[in-house]
């Protein structure tokens, strides 16, 4: 298929650090946006939760950016896993764009661990999540033109989706919480606009990236996208039921309603992944067809 390439077991590992990488970043990224939003009304323990998923994801994060060096070294070393510790490939892997984005990345993750701190902590942390979103800017398909929509673009549709995905396991464990729907409801009201920007910012970058949404028919980008799209979809119909029918049972306090919602944002979390792992696929082995 056009704009495929090789898939190897290298491409494999590629693949499966990226999406680690993302499920790290935004759950570092997305802890500390759930906390600055929610701090008045979510309870102590749950802005806890969000608040150590945040540190320790950042920490994850780390660990998985320099993981990330070595694959990136042993695929262009033609050497395997030998070239993951060669010295002359990590050099070249530093210089690269995915340097400046490590460079980007490891700054932001560091920060993020001041949400552990009281006062001022959380405000660095959110510094920090903002220089993480930045960092994905620094490399693949964005570096093209035009160079500052793209970017712009991107570092707004993490940041949504951040939001959304360091918010689910909070969420979950609010719909144990005796004022756990109050904190829902907020959170189904806010996240209705957080849903928009991350569309439009998704659709523009689609656009931008491929000339024309027609043009990504007939390439394995354009299908790769339409998958994670396909998922984006039911993951958004699953949301909806939350916020229209689980969500008012909650409230109402409806027999089953807390275990009903704790699976429902289980689900979430599972089909969140399953975008992680599509947009890593993509962005690995993929072109976008204006490039092609």
């Amino acid at each position: 298929m056009t704009g495929l390439a090789p898939i190897d077991g290298l491409a494999l590992l590629a693949i499966a650090a990226k999406a680690a990488g993302y499920a790290a970043a935004l759950l570092a990224m997305g802890g500390v946006l759930f906390d600055a939003a929610f701090r008045r009304l979510a309870d102590p323990a749950v802005l806890r939760l969000a608040r150590r998923l945040a540190a320790g994801a950042a920490v994850a994060g780390l660990a998985v950016l320099a993981a990330r060096f070595g694959i990136r070294a042993a695929r262009i070393s033609g050497m395997g896993l030998e070239g993951a510790t060669d010295p002359t490939m990590l050099g070249f892997v530093w210089q690269s764009p995915l340097g400046t984005a490590a460079i980007w990345r490891g700054v932001g993750e560091a920060a993020i661990l001041a949400v552990l701190l009281p006062g001022a902590g959380l405000w660095v942390a959110v510094g920090g999540a903002v220089a993480v979103g930045a960092s994905y800017a620094q490399v693949g398909h964005t570096l093209g033109d035009p160079r500052a929509a793209l970017a712009g673009l991107l570092v707004l549709h993490l940041l949504a989706v951040a939001f959304w995905v360091g918010a689910l396991a909070p969420l979950r464990r609010a719909a144990q919480a005796p004022d756990g729907a109050a904190l829902l409801h907020r959170f189904g009201v806010v996240a209705a606009g957080v849903v928009a920007l991350l569309a439009a910012a998704g659709i523009a970058l689609a656009w931008l990236l491929s000339g024309s949404l027609l043009a990504l028919l007939g390439t394995a980008y354009g299908w790769g996208l339409l998958a994670k799209v396909a998922v984006v979809a039911a993951l958004l119909g699953l949301a909806a039921l939350n916020k229209w029918r689980l969500v008012p049972a909650l409230a109402a306090g409806a027999p089953g309603a807390p275990a009903a919602l704790r699976r429902s944002i289980a689900v979430e979390g599972a089909a969140v992944f399953l975008i992680f792992l599509a947009t890593a696929a993509i962005t690995t082995v993929t072109t976008p067809p204006v490039k092609l």
